[in-house]
């Protein structure tokens, strides 16, 4: 199925996103800055860093390297067109702070898997995740599911945006409890991405017909992709009902941004 780049919004202000809960009751929290300058991670100067071998049960690859001994490569190929990075895969410490209830500021060193990208193109030359990506899919090799099979936290996690670029991603967050939830679905017979059904699709009071389909949340950032028919379908209806001036911006793909009257 091809997934459509240029897509629907879907606002995380609105509430939380969701995975099943299992383990303890542990809660972290990881502020986003995006005007902080970090320093870049480096695994020779860390004291805690190993590469991750080819015999490791989480080396998708290592069945195409010369030794089970060899760093672990990996590769990941992204929606958005053109879009990759690759590199090893690195065991490390991540200190997390605890969750917004605690006042002494302390933190709990966890143990995660990193990529140490050596290559990347597409977007991320053009400056998408200027101080690197956090694994947040469904998949073993992702921070909560790695945190959750330690049985440090629940299998959930939340992403809170404030207006000025900064915000919260809370580790073990169970939501709140009167919010509504839905169920993940597989992509090509796996639970690796955030993916769910749609039942319908309203634009405005006039709703599409025979418009039950898949969509992937994206978890880092505000898109949710659609399928390529289902999204002309939708902006070309939003396009009809919007009662504004089209415009454009020179270096992006949308191709339906209107002028604001304000």
């Amino acid at each position: 199925m091809e997934w459509e780049d240029q897509l629907v919004t879907w606002s995380l202000k609105q509430g939380y996103l969701n995975r099943g809960l299992l383990g303890c009751s542990l809660v972290f929290g990881a502020s986003i800055m995006q005007d902080r300058d970090l320093n870049e991670y480096s695994p020779s100067e860390s004291s805690t860093s190993r590469h991750l071998a080819c015999s490791h049960q989480l080396c998708d690859l290592g069945a195409n390297s010369k030794s089970p001994k060899q760093p672990c490569p990996y590769t990941v190929n992204y929606y958005l067109e053109g879009t990759l990075t690759s590199g090893l895969l690195v065991e490390d410490i991540l200190n997390l702070a605890l969750g917004s209830t605690d006042v002494s500021n302390s933190s709990v060193p966890v143990p995660v898997i990193i990529g140490r990208g050596s290559k990347q193109s597409g977007g991320y030359l053009d400056g998408i995740a200027p101080d690197g990506l956090i694994g947040l899919g469904l998949g073993e090799i992702s921070v909560p599911s790695f945190l959750a099979k330690a049985e440090m936290i629940r299998n959930s996690f939340s992403l809170c945006f404030d207006e000025d670029d900064s915000g919260r991603i809370f580790f073990g967050d169970q939501g709140l409890a009167i919010q509504q939830t839905t169920p993940f679905l597989p992509s090509d017979g796996k639970y690796i991405t955030h993916v769910v059904g749609t039942e319908a699709c309203c634009i405005g009071s006039s709703c599409l017909e025979q418009t039950s389909f898949k969509a992937l949340v994206d978890s880092g950032s505000s898109f949710t992709y659609v399928p390529d028919e289902i999204y002309k379908r939708i902006v070309q209806e939003f396009d009809r009902q919007v009662n504004a001036t089209k415009s454009s911006f020179a270096g992006y793909p949308w191709q339906y941004c209107y002028k604001s009257s304000s």
